[in-house]
């Protein structure tokens, strides 16, 4: 979703250098960064996704070991 949005908003900053409306293109980069932010949060959740499936196959080998005693 952030990239399409990030793709978009640099698209109308351009329009916006293009035919000299200085309110295009701030709105485009305001958009472009939104798009940034956006993708960003969604790299940051996968990452933490996959962390927390690190920690619960440690947790499942830690309790397996626990039981093996």
């Amino acid at each position: 979703m952030g990239v399409f949005e990030e793709a978009k908003g640099t698209i109308k900053e351009k329009v916006g250098e293009v035919t000299d409306n200085p309110d295009l293109q701030r709105e485009g980069q305001a958009q472009a960064k939104k798009g940034e932010a956006e993708r960003e949060a969604t790299q940051a959740r996968a990452e933490a996704k996959a962390h927390e499936g690190k920690a619960k196959a440690r947790e499942v080998e830690q309790e397996a070991a626990e039981r093996s005693k």
